[in-house]
């Protein structure tokens, strides 16, 4: 009786898969073993071959399964950087057409060998033809997301996906029965009229609907999961699996959600809910008898595993020969297209429980057991390798010789703001009497430099009725709080406007005040709000850094900024991104005769000529400065970048970091070195964020 509840009762199976995803993924990874893994292993733990509390042929774990199988190629299409796709698409197109097609022989090759039919074995080898950018991470944290061959590997990821899922699609409607070159005709001229439809059409709708909806992100997500579902359920009607639509809208609403807050929240409902529930059905799948007979006679694992790693090697080995790159390149080329988890996992799932009439499968037990291994082992080997040898590559000359040396706050495109030195605005947001000082101060220094002015700003909570007296107590607060600001700002002779503005969410109030001041700077005190509230609403720091036109410094002070003597940049790379935090500091500096180092943090595996060669283009872009203030360079070698640079830091009075987010396909978050040096540090910060482009 206990039993059958468990199984049949929605509530409860929903609360196991809870527990689940919630307690399983974070005990791996303190065993350094990824949370994907975990999720596998406890889907095996619950499901029919132990504890029997969950089965994946119930309705509640069958739908939210399948929700996050689409999920997750979603996310893979909408995680596609077309930016860096439309700059090598030439190159972007030859990599991706080699790296699917060799893989997809080699895939071909195994499946005849262990006796498949032409059907499944074109199957295999679409499955080994996709690849997951798991490792993109680590070559931005690395700074070298603009050499060449990263672009284009990120770029032939468009082509591998879509080539593999249209694959997938054909053999489906084959195994289905009564196929024919008509019927075949027939789904691929439905298959591009739909693919048109949605690519342009979600596309010209999601920016029209994003336009005329403004700030209303909660009606926003709303229409990104409805394009979702509208795609993944029209890919059905014209007889292609659902998968391929959820990609499809991915690409079609890319361009729409941008790095917006809205994309945010949908990679976090998918990272956190549905897409580990599709891992632990995957887990529920694998049948321990057969798992273990397939590893036994592990020959189809093992050539199934060397055939990925050897077909991608060769792809990579003829990209370099085609664009003559250099070995550092070609490596990193091949590691980054090693991962097979996203694409590969989510088609390997639909083959498996694609039957025809007479109740085959399209793919046996043992090849889909074969695919997990697959995963496990490229998901760790790729990343592994690249962390190698993209410390090899170099950065484009032009990255930061093209840009502009002048004044940090300029535009992005290099031409000056409208507004003069005279009225440079720096917008200090207070809401926290207890640390307003510092933050006025902080201000009040940069504009003192810039012979400009400050603009205290406060907020009041918004009312239904205006006459409410909570917002006549609130407004009295805010004046007495801007009344403090100017007494502070006195101290420094700069010009003081304050501004008390009533709104209903206090980030937008921050932005639309800073646009309507023409501000060039927003200075904002450190945000409380972290952990699950702050990752399903997001936080002000977030939604300030994503809607505001200038730059954002968000600072932590523990000492009065008057008294900095001593200021840390760490510098990871070349890019404009990191030079403006460099920039900031050296304001700063100039204004209170401090000291700025320079710190950068090599790998011990770095050659010491490109560490050379980084020191001598850091060293040419601090001669090019207008300020006279003293920048030292300083060089460490540390394979832990965030332990050195806490440990380096604690001799300095402030240190200055840049905002920088890093995913993977699905929303799998990876470690960041700034979120790991702000929780560790126990000194004055300040934290830089870019206006959005």
């Amino acid at each position: 009786m206990t039993s059958n509840l468990l199984t049949e009762s929605p509530i409860i199976q929903f609360t196991i898969l809870l527990t689940v995803i919630f307690s399983v993924p974070p005990i791996f990874e303190r065993l350094r073993i990824p949370g994907l893994v975990g999720l596998l292993v406890a889907g095996v733990v619950v499901g029919q071959n132990g504890l029997k509390l969950l089965d994946t042929n119930s309705e509640t774990v069958s739908l939210l399964s399948d929700i996050g199988k689409i999920y997750l190629m979603f996310v893979a299409g909408l995680e596609i950087d077309l930016g860096q796709f439309r700059k090598t698409k030439n190159r972007s197109i030859g990599f991706g057409f080699l790296t699917f097609v060799v893989p997809l022989i080699a895939g071909i090759f195994v499946g005849r060998l262990f006796g498949f039919g032409w059907n499944a074995s074109v199957l295999i080898g679409s499955l080994l033809a996709s690849h997951t950018l798991l490792a993109y991470p680590i070559v931005s944290r690395l700074g070298v997301v603009m050499n060449e061959a990263v672009t284009v590997t990120v770029g032939a990821t468009i082509f591998t996906d879509t080539a593999a899922l249209l694959v997938l699609a054909i053999c489906v409607g084959i195994h289905g029965g009564e196929f024919s070159i008509i019927s075949l005709i027939t789904l691929l001229g439905g298959l591009a009229i739909y693919s048109a439809i949605v690519l342009f059409g979600f596309d010209w709708l999601g920016k029209e609907f994003f336009r005329r909806s403004g700030d209303e992100q909660s009606n926003q997500f709303l229409f990104i999961l409805l394009a979702l579902f509208l795609a993944s359920v029209g890919a059905q009607v014209v007889g292609v699996e659902k998968i391929v639509g959820a990609f499809l809208a991915g690409l079609a609403v890319n361009d729409v959600v941008g790095r917006s807050p809205v994309k945010e929240k949908i990679e976090f409902i998918g990272s956190v809910l549905f897409i580990p529930c599709f891992f632990v059905d995957m887990g529920l799948l694998i049948n321990i008898p057969a798992f273990i007979k397939t590893l036994s006679s592990i020959w189809l694992t093992v050539v199934i595993v060397a055939a990925l790693i050897g077909s991608k090697f060769i792809a990579a080995l003829l990209t370099k020969l085609i664009y003559r790159y250099n070995n550092a390149e070609m490596l990193t080329m091949w590691s980054l297209s090693l991962p097979q988890v996203a694409a590969t996992l989510a088609a390997s799932l639909v083959a498996y429980q694609t039957l025809n009439p007479a109740g085959e499968r399209l793919i046996t037990e043992g090849v889909l057991n074969s695919v997990i291994v697959l995963m496990l082992v490229t998901s760790i080997m790729g990343p592994l390798i690249t962390s190698r040898f993209a410390a090899l590559l170099q950065t484009p000359q032009n990255d930061f010789e093209a840009e502009s040396l002048s004044t940090w706050w300029e535009n992005s495109d290099s031409q000056p703001s409208e507004q003069t030195q005279d009225s440079f605005t720096v917008v200090v947001p207070i809401y926290n009497s207890k640390t307003q000082r510092y933050l006025i101060e902080m201000a009040a220094l940069i504009a003192q430099h810039e012979s400009g002015r400050i603009l205290p700003l406060a907020i009041t909570k918004a009312h239904i009725h205006m006459d409410d007296p909570e917002l006549g107590i609130s407004l009295e607060e805010s004046h007495k709080k801007l009344k403090l600001a100017q007494e502070i700002s006195q101290e420094f002779n700069v010009q003081v406007s304050t501004a008390v503005r009533i709104d209903d969410d206090i980030a937008l109030a921050i932005s639309r005040t800073s646009r309507e001041q023409n501000a060039s700077l927003v200075v904002m005190g450190w945000s409380r709000t972290t952990g699950l509230r702050a990752r399903l609403f997001g936080n002000v720091i977030d939604s300030v850094f994503w809607s505001s036109h200038c730059p954002v410094a968000v600072t932590r002070l523990v000492n009065s900024p008057k008294t900095i003597t001593r200021i840390i940049v760490p510098i990871g790379d070349l890019r404009p991104q990191t030079v403006s935090a460099w920039r900031f500091a050296e304001m700063l500096a100039d204004v209170n005769k401090a000291e700025v180092v320079l710190l950068h943090v090599s790998n011990s595996k770095t050659p010491a000529n490109l560490v050379e060669q980084f020191t001598n283009q850091l060293s040419e872009i601090v001669a090019k400065s207008q300020l006279q203030v003293n920048t030292n360079i300083q060089i460490i070698v540390d394979d832990d970048v965030a332990k050195a640079i806490v440990r380096e830091a604690q001799a300095f009075d402030l240190a200055v970091l840049r905002s920088v987010r890093y995913r993977t396909t699905g929303g799998l978050a990876v470690s960041q070195v700034t979120t790991q040096v702000i929780s560790e540090l126990s000194g004055s910060i300040v934290l830089l964020g870019e206006a959005h482009l």
